[in-house]
């Protein structure tokens, strides 16, 4: 980014500058369509939350249905979209897809870390002639890319910088074209350092996903001998993501404990963690109003160490301790 930075300028510009800010950002188009495996086209957006805004408004698709739990980004845009409804372990129910629907499931959820069926999905969508949208910020540079049509990514994600983004699209034909930059699909100048920054993010991204796997085993035997609740422990969920209820003790109590001894996690979605309203996914979920106001999210991340959650769990466990007892 430093050297994008030092030598930035315009890429839609025809002097030697912009033509060379053209090469870095197609150089880095390349990068990140090759370290994500992706074969087909990128545009570049500001983050995941354009993307899927691009996605879901402009492709060409007779209805629209998007999974009750997906990121607030997703529902915002979906208007009168038929939403899906999951089980209590939070799997997407597709039911009958309509005929030339795009469906919008995401492939892990940002708050619980569950892992959905892209691939499976993907069949019965194309089966009716629709078209797969997923969201994939969560999990992008962490596992494969599903059979989608349309994926949305994020950098800041994977440990690259905030504010940039891509959406992967099988074939642009499925998109409607508005002008400007990115072949007519986005328009504005594109952000040539931030673009790099992404693509050397995915390219040093060591495999860790078995590390976080073991982290978040030791983290949940100590929450659920403190007392506490996994939520959606029978799913399968990515090994970066934990969400548990600590009964008696709301969540906000729960954050500002743990904020103070310089742990940060978050209740529901980081993205809204400041809202006082109850998580939509817990809800979807089933989970009453008062339950779901008792949970917190817990992430994992390359430099999280087994002293981490030692230290998670030593507050934690004093603060369920100390929880008001719960009569039956």
């Amino acid at each position: 980014m430093a050297d994008g930075l030092a030598r930035w300028a315009n890429p839609s510009s025809p002097h030697a500058e912009g033509r060379a800010a053209r090469a870095a950002l197609e150089d880095a188009r390349m990068r990140i369509k090759a370290a994500l495996g992706w074969r087909h086209h990128l545009l570049f957006t500001s983050g995941a939350t354009e993307a899927i805004a691009i996605a879901i408004d402009r492709a060409d698709a007779k209805a629209r249905s998007v999974g009750a739990v997906e990121h607030d980004a997703v529902l915002r845009v979906a208007g009168d979209a038929l939403v899906l409804p999951v089980s209590a372990e939070g799997m997407v129910r597709i039911g009958e897809v309509p005929p030339g629907a795009l469906v919008a499931v995401q492939a892990v959820n940002n708050e619980t870390g569950v892992l959905q069926p892209l691939d499976d999905i993907a069949v019965r969508v194309r089966a009716a002639g629709g078209l797969l949208m997923a969201d994939c910020a969560q999990s992008a540079g962490k596992l494969p890319l599903p059979e989608a049509d349309l994926i949305a990514v994020s950098a800041h994600k994977l440990g690259g910088p905030p504010g940039i983004g891509a959406l992967l699209v099988r074939d642009l034909a499925m998109l409607r074209p508005t002008g400007g930059q990115e072949q007519g699909y986005r328009g504005g100048t594109e952000n040539v350092p931030a673009t790099l920054g992404f693509a050397a993010a995915l390219e040093a991204t060591a495999p860790w996903m078995d590390r976080a796997a073991m982290l978040r085993a030791r983290l949940e035997a100590g929450v659920t001998a403190a007392g506490g609740e996994i939520v959606a422990a029978g799913s399968p969920r990515l090994p970066t993501i934990g969400s548990y209820r600590l009964p008696g003790v709301p969540a906000a109590s729960q954050l500002i404990r743990l904020d103070m001894a310089g742990i940060a996690v978050s209740a529901g979605s980081a993205c809204s963690s400041g809202s006082v309203r109850p998580s939509h996914v817990l809800a979807a979920m089933g989970w009453d109003e008062a339950a779901a106001r008792e949970v917190i999210r817990v992430s994992f991340g390359p430099a999280t160490s087994v002293a981490d959650v030692d230290r998670f769990l030593e507050l934690w466990s004093g603060l369920a301790r100390r929880a008001p007892a719960r009569v039956a």
